[in-house]
């Protein structure tokens, strides 16, 4: 079957375009005008220049395309033009699913996030069902999300064969923005992370992640969520593993919330000033004040979503971003 993915240069596209042609399919991937495209170099598909915010673009690039996959996202937990990110994650969405619905696809897969998913934040998972309202989104990015998803459903009704899938926290290859979470991984092997805050994640390989959206098409029920996770750990966890896999020692400090959430805030007054963007991001650390644990099982039960020890995903990230040139060379080493 021919595929219109969107996203496709970005991290997790980029591992679902692979999924797609190891698996046998044609892929028609959009790109915008000068993109960076280093993720999809080489690779035996089709490249559609185009845009999120422009619908003719898109109604051109899904006509013959079997199935949709919307990945693309403005995801930063940073923003000196909030409304740039709504119009990309909310209204592009729209011209998406309009597309979708004029193309006839035979099945939709629209990225999510679990941070549109109800969390208890005390260690506690979220599922699927866990309640929640706009009001619990923390930021930018999660408002524009939530509002994202609510616009996706409005097509299931009007003809839409949509599955949602809401990615738990991706790491592994090819995070080349990186993500704030690949941030998290490249400040660590940096040395630029002497301390910790007491949150968790629940992460999943991104290789993972990708074929979890070709099982949602497969076998995904219309109008059902999905969370595409793996396992749950604390940000010590998380260091103290990327410390066995590095040898790079894990910061031993855990530092209060409070004096965190002050510097965050003179951070982003003086990001709004210089247009920079904050060495600590507020959103970031209004987000660490909950566990972000969720549970996946609906998605392993139902779609047979694989499950590669978290571990070995840390483990390709680390490589990739060495091999990349994310990490700078300290003295001594080779």
């Amino acid at each position: 079957m021919k595929a219109f993915v969107t996203g496709a240069t970005g991290f997790i596209g980029a591992s679902l375009v692979r999924e797609l042609l190891r698996d046998g399919h044609q892929v028609r991937a959009l790109a915008r005008p000068g993109s960076n495209r280093k993720n999809i170099a080489g690779l035996p598909l089709e490249v559609w220049e185009g845009d999120l915010l422009a619908p003719e673009s898109l109604a051109a690039g899904i006509a013959g395309c079997e199935l949709l996959f919307h990945t693309a996202a403005d995801y930063r937990l940073w923003t000196r033009d909030p409304a740039a990110m709504y119009a990309a994650n909310v209204e592009g969405t729209r011209a998406v699913m309009e597309a979708a619905l004029l193309a006839g696809v035979r099945k939709a897969v629209y990225t999510s996030s679990v941070g549109t998913l109800g969390n208890p934040g005390d260690g506690a998972p979220g599922s699927e069902s866990t309640p929640v309202t706009f009001a619990d989104m923390v930021g930018d990015y999660k408002k524009s999300k939530f509002l994202a998803e609510r616009v996706a459903e409005e097509f299931i009704p009007r003809g839409v064969p949509l599955v949602i899938v809401n990615p738990s926290t991706p790491v592994g290859v090819l995070d080349i923005k990186p993500t704030p979470t690949g941030k998290i991984i490249v400040d660590f092997l940096n040395r630029a992370m002497p301390a910790y805050l007491d949150t968790g994640l629940n992460l999943i390989d991104v290789e993972d992640c990708a074929r979890g959206h070709l099982l949602a098409a497969e076998k995904g029920r219309i109008g059902e969520k999905y969370i595409l996770g793996n396992q749950n750990l604390t940000l010590r966890e998380i260091f103290r593993t990327l410390e066995e896999i590095s040898g790079i020692p894990a910061p031993k400090v855990r530092l209060p919330h409070p004096p965190i959430l002050l510097a965050a805030y003179i951070n982003e007054a003086f990001s709004r000033i210089t247009g920079k963007e904050p060495l600590i991001p507020l959103n970031g650390v209004r987000m660490a004040r909950k566990f972000m644990f969720f549970d996946s099982s609906k998605a392993i039960r139902e779609l047979g979503l694989p499950q590669t020890p978290v571990t070995q995903a840390l483990t390709k990230a680390v490589a990739w971003f060495r091999a990349n040139g994310y990490v700078k060379k300290v003295k001594g080493e080779g």
